[in-house]
């Protein structure tokens, strides 16, 4: 699901404007990033918390070159699932398959042959 699909389904649900509906959600992941930015752990409950883990510093390799490389250290932003997604992630109700589609001629890739 994409940012514009996920706006398209909220203003469908609680009937606001597209735009208006873009605003809060675009809102509501500002806060998320100004939080992670000050160091602070955002806890969504049901859903899941972001924080920032720290990545120490490695020694890498240029894949082009070759030649090893110093990485520096770095945070990085890290998602923990939440209980009650985990379970509705692992155990889903009776959930409906998509239809399956036809490729348009000409445009089905083919495995290679040996």
């Amino acid at each position: 699901m994409t940012k514009a699909e996920l706006v398209d389904k909220v203003a469908a649900t609680i009937q606001l404007p597209k735009h208006q509906t873009e605003t809060v959600v675009n809102l509501f992941l500002q806060c998320i990033i100004d939080a992670l930015g000050e160091g602070d752990k955002v806890e969504l409950r049901g859903f899941g918390s972001f924080r920032l883990r720290h990545r120490a510093p490695r020694a890498g390799r240029n894949p082009k070159t070759g030649e090893m490389v110093q990485i520096p250290a770095k945070q990085v932003p890290w998602f923990t699932v939440g209980k009650a997604l985990r379970l509705l992630v692992d155990y889903p109700p009776a959930v409906r398959k998509r239809p399956r589609t036809r490729a348009a001629p000409g445009t089905r890739r083919r495995g290679r042959s040996a």
